[in-house]
């Protein structure tokens, strides 16, 4: 979980990460290993997969062509193969939501947690190693917001990693494993959920340091 106050540096870390922006500094290793991601298409290569705030669909587009979108799967003669796009977008999306049936509707006249199933769907399709995930409840209600959250742990059992920026702590502490609080561009604590209280990284997010006297929630007494 990434949290933090507005203009702390989450979004700008996101797109470092993404291939969106270029670090003037610092290092990335993945599994150990240090890597360069210079463009969105290196962050895929690399597994690394985002989800943004605006999911970035097309939305006079139905699902299977947002989920194969830049990535169409084409007949031997080069022509668009739709039929087996609509197949495997069937499968992945049923898998998330066995309710979802109506691939063929334009997105724009899905809900937002339809919405927000394609994009994750997207995401995990081409092999991902890690996905970003930037608010993805801000804009869905309880049950929307549920479903993601079930999706989340889903996704984290398979052993995906999950960068999930948001400014909900309660969703960090339901979900998450490990929570790091940025302030004013820095990394100022990483610390294991089971560690600290909502207290803590509160006074994380606001002065940048832990409250006076603190100790790991789970530090022998």
């Amino acid at each position: 979980g990434i949290l933090g106050h507005n203009g702390a540096g989450k979004s700008c870390l996101m797109r470092i990460l993404s291939g969106a922006m270029v670090p003037s500094s610092g290092e990335i290793f993945l599994d150990g290993q240090k890597i360069e991601i210079a463009s969105p298409t290196a962050a895929r290569e690399h597994g690394i997969e985002t989800i943004y705030q605006n999911l970035a669909l097309a939305n006079h587009l139905d699902a299977p062509a947002n989920l194969f979108l830049g990535r169409e799967i084409k007949t031997r003669f080069g022509n668009l193969d739709e039929k087996r796009m609509y197949k495997e977008a069937k499968e992945v999306l049923q898998r998330l939501n066995p309710n979802f049936k109506n691939l063929r509707d334009a997105v724009a006249q899905m809900s937002g947690g339809q919405r927000q199933v394609i994009a994750i769907a997207r995401a995990i399709h081409f092999n991902v190693r890690a996905l970003i995930m930037d608010e993805p409840t801000a804009a869905l209600g309880p049950s929307e917001t549920a479903m993601v959250g079930d999706l989340v742990q889903k996704l984290r059992d398979k052993g995906i990693g999950i960068f999930l920026v948001s400014h909900d702590m309660h969703d960090v502490f339901k979900l998450c494993d490990r929570v790091m609080v940025m302030n004013n561009g820095r990394n100022v604590g990483s610390h294991r959920i089971g560690d600290v209280t909502q207290d803590d990284i509160l006074s994380l997010i606001i002065k940048g340091s832990l409250p006076d006297g603190w100790r790991a929630r789970n530090a022998a007494a």
